[in-house]
């Protein structure tokens, strides 16, 4: 405060004025702790602008003079977040600075000139920083794509040891449960051997652990349907040969092997103009396939394989279907990390879109659906993504990826599922609450950074990597590491 209160006394006291200016004097602003480190760099930047104004390749005295007080507040400086970080040095130079920069506003003293100067620099900052935005989403992206080296080698060792298996070996128990229609049926389309292993890990851990009101889910009663690729299908098939999920009945199978699933068919699948594969692999649109592929079968649950199963899933098998097909979590809350809109995915120009489906409309997320498979039939809605598939090759509707698509296929097909069966995000939100994590049923890490790479979000990992036992020797042979 610039005012200066003069004490005076009353009743033998001093006015109590006095003491409250002197606590606001002794108490500096929020946010001024860095009022001095911000001005240094304004300095740095003035300084730059002015060196540009001098022509290409001069070395005048004044010119030298200001390179010599940038390096000097530079090196003085270091990287401080507030004033208290600063030496007295870094005050010193700040002082030499502001008089060079005095001077250099009675040489250059055409305003408008430093005007301009200003700007193109900061266009060229922008422009830098927007590169390497770019190129770091570039990098996030490519990585998200690599096969580990460590799960190539897996892949590898488990293949070999499949093979050196007699025809008989390669098969599992409890076939006959494979149709099964009073079982618990849950469906996996995969090629990775290990987010596999975690699906189906913790969803039977998940089963024989429940609060004493409970009764807990036999895992006798749960059924695996895991759908892969032929590269893929014996690594997968011999992980779970050598260690198979207490009680439950698995199904492994190639999507090669599927008769009805002809070459041109097969081929469309992959054809979504999109060099990422896991948006082209066909795995990813075998979903809209769900009653061929599954042809036994009225009712089931579809997993990502990105997901953790951390409460028993028992009750979903009661939720009341009320003649729709598909049920899922909403992202159609505002404010919430998961919220979706259907026109930041859908072209909804287009008039087939425009006239037939509200942009407003409720969205919904994959990673854990359960489907009415006789009401799907019933309503040949695989036809109906063959439709669309079709006039999506002559003009994109939305953009790559089956979410968008399966929003058009099951609009209005779709029952809301409590929120606390799925959260989503983990793939992307670093931000999420660990309450709100541990209350969900299943942990979706959908987005790039998946909890089996580099680039994972740390803090998320564990949910992931306690579903894996790290002592087996083929990890260890691999350098597979939590």
């Amino acid at each position: 405060m610039q005012k200066k209160v003069v004490p005076t006394k009353s009743h033998g006291k001093d006015d109590p004025t006095r003491t409250v200016v002197q606590r606001i004097q002794k108490s500096p602003a929020r946010g001024s702790t860095d009022k001095k480190v911000k001005e240094m760099k304004d300095q740095l930047v003035r300084a730059k602008a002015y060196l540009n104004f001098a022509p290409p390749g001069s070395n005048s005295h004044f010119v030298k003079e200001l390179k010599l007080r940038i390096k000097e507040l530079e090196r003085a400086m270091g990287d401080p977040s507030k004033d208290t970080n600063l030496s007295r040095s870094a005050w010193q130079k700040s002082r030499a600075m502001e008089a060079s920069l005095s001077k250099a506003s009675h040489i250059y003293s055409d305003c408008s000139a430093m005007a301009t100067k200003l700007r193109a620099m900061t266009y060229n900052a922008e422009e830098q920083v927007r590169v390497q935005q770019d190129q770091a989403a570039y990098l996030l992206h490519l990585a998200a794509r690599t096969t580990l080296k460590g799960l190539h080698c897996l892949t590898m060792r488990l293949t070999a040891e499949y093979f050196a298996l007699l025809p008989e070996e390669r098969k599992f128990d409890n076939q006959q449960k494979v149709h099964d229609q009073d079982l618990h049926h849950y469906a996996i389309f995969s090629d990775n051997v290990l987010a596999c292993a975690v699906v189906v890990n913790s969803t039977v851990s998940s089963a024989l652990v429940l609060p004493l009101l409970f009764k807990p889910m036999d895992p006798e009663k749960i059924v695996f349907h895991i759908v892969t690729d032929s590269l893929n299908l014996p690594a997968i098939s011999m992980w779970f040969l050598l260690n198979p999920p207490v009680k439950a009945t698995l199904d492994i199978r190639s999507m090669q092997d599927f008769e009805w699933l002809s070459p041109k068919r097969r081929s469309a699948l992959e054809k979504h103009n999109s060099r990422d594969p896991r948006y082209t692999s066909a795995l990813n649109h075998l979903r809209f396939y769900l009653p061929d592929v599954f042809p036994l079968l009225n009712k089931i649950l579809l997993f990502d394989h990105d997901v953790v199963v951390q409460r028993d899933l028992s009750e979903l098998w009661n939720v009341n279907m009320m003649g729709k097909v598909n049920g899922a979590v909403q992202t159609c809350q505002e404010g919430e990390g998961s919220f979706r809109r259907m026109d930041t995915y859908i072209n909804f120009s287009d008039p087939f879109v425009s006239e037939r489906f509200d942009p407003n409309s409720c969205t919904w997320a994959f990673g854990m659906n359960l489907f009415d498979l006789q009401e799907w039939r019933r309503q040949n809605l695989t036809a109906v993504y063959s439709s669309y598939l079709q006039m999506n090759g002559r003009d994109p509707l939305w953009k790559a990826g089956s979410l968008p698509l399966g929003w058009l296929i099951f609009y209005n097909q779709t029952v809301p599922l409590d929120k606390r069966w799925q959260i989503l995000g983990l793939g992307y939100d670093s931000g999420i609450p660990r309450s709100e994590i541990d209350r969900a049923a299943v942990i979706h890490y959908d987005g790039v950074m998946k909890p089996w790479l580099e680039i994972g979000i740390g803090k998320y990992k564990g949910y992931w990597s306690r579903r894996i036992s790290y002592h087996h020797p083929y990890l260890q042979q691999c350098n597979i590491h939590e």
